[in-house]
């Protein structure tokens, strides 16, 4: 027996992303995560309602940092996540293989899409201002602009099915925009998600911006949709019940909603449906001046 075969395995403790630290649970739970065959991969931390409440502090501090940075310093921190992603490509292609069943070539292929999603997204935070906004035609001597603006704290049901490319899919169009984000990762498949937080603690994410939480979806998403601080909400990763549960919950503060119905194609030209989805528009009026005798304005 040589001494590399007389190791003992370092298994991977997978721990909650909160205001940019891992802590566990807040009730110490964990629950088994398997591959697509059966077989145990790891213990993930099962999130409480405690943990989902202090995700959303954690966010809504986050937020005027964030929003208030430029569009453009947004989209290189976003860049710089892609970056960090493509530096640890390997680890990620196996994650993914082993959490959906995939090929290694498959699962190459979704994790490059993933990246290169997230490089898109990136692209557009300095841009999309002028899709979603702009000066609207008036008759009368003002000038009349709207200008979008973020919501505020997003939760995110994660997609169930593709664990990171829908993930970054769902994601990165929320935080690209200003929001903060909390994040419940897939039930089955959340060690993308984990590891996906780990990417964002070391690159130039602020903490609170993205916060994931590990668990069963049906506990911790209900909390999210009635949490008073809590914006909107993207149903994308629940099932018709629970999307239906949530919905309830989420109009006691007029939360705003994104239900999409499946089946969705992740691999598909995003457009900017989600950028827009999590934004308000301030229209602002200001008066013009008259140019001399002629009455024309500026």
């Amino acid at each position: 027996m040589t001494q590399a075969d007389a190791r003992l395995s370092v298994l991977k403790t997978y721990k909650l992303y909160v205001g940019g630290k891992f802590p566990r649970s807040e009730s110490g739970r964990v629950y088994e995560v398997t591959d697509a065959k059966g077989r145990w991969l790891a213990n993930a931390p099962r999130a409480s309602r405690k943990d989902a409440r202090d995700a959303v502090v954690a966010a809504r501090k986050a937020v005027a940092g964030w929003s208030g940075a430029t569009a453009y310093n947004r989209g290189q921190v976003l860049y710089r996540v892609a970056e960090m992603l493509q530096g640890r490509r390997e680890q990620y292609v196996a994650e993914v293989a082993d959490a959906e069943g995939l090929s290694k070539p498959k699962s190459a292929a979704q994790v490059d899409a993933a990246i290169d999603r997230w490089v898109w997204y990136a692209g557009w935070t300095d841009k999309i201002a002028q899709v979603a906004g702009g000066g609207n035609p008036v008759a009368g001597p003002y000038f009349n602009l709207s200008a979008p603006e973020p919501t505020g704290v997003v939760a995110v049901v994660a997609p169930q099915e593709s664990a990171l490319l829908g993930l970054v899919s769902v994601l990165a169009p929320v935080i690209a925009t200003g929001n903060a984000a909390v994040v419940v990762a897939a039930e089955e498949r959340p060690l993308p998600a984990l590891s996906l937080a780990e990417v964002l603690a070391t690159s130039d994410v602020p903490g609170g911006v993205v916060n994931v939480l590990s668990g069963r979806t049906a506990e911790i998403a209900p909390t999210l949709a009635a949490h008073q601080d809590v914006n909107a909400i993207d149903l994308t990763g629940a099932d018709a019940e629970l999307a239906r549960e949530l919905e309830v919950a989420a109009a006691d503060n007029l939360k705003r909603l994104l239900r999409p119905r499946p089946p969705y194609d992740w691999t598909a030209d995003p457009g900017t449906g989600r950028l827009t989805a999590f934004l308000e528009t301030k229209t602002v009026w200001h008066p013009t001046g008259s140019l001399g005798v002629s009455g024309s304005a500026y």
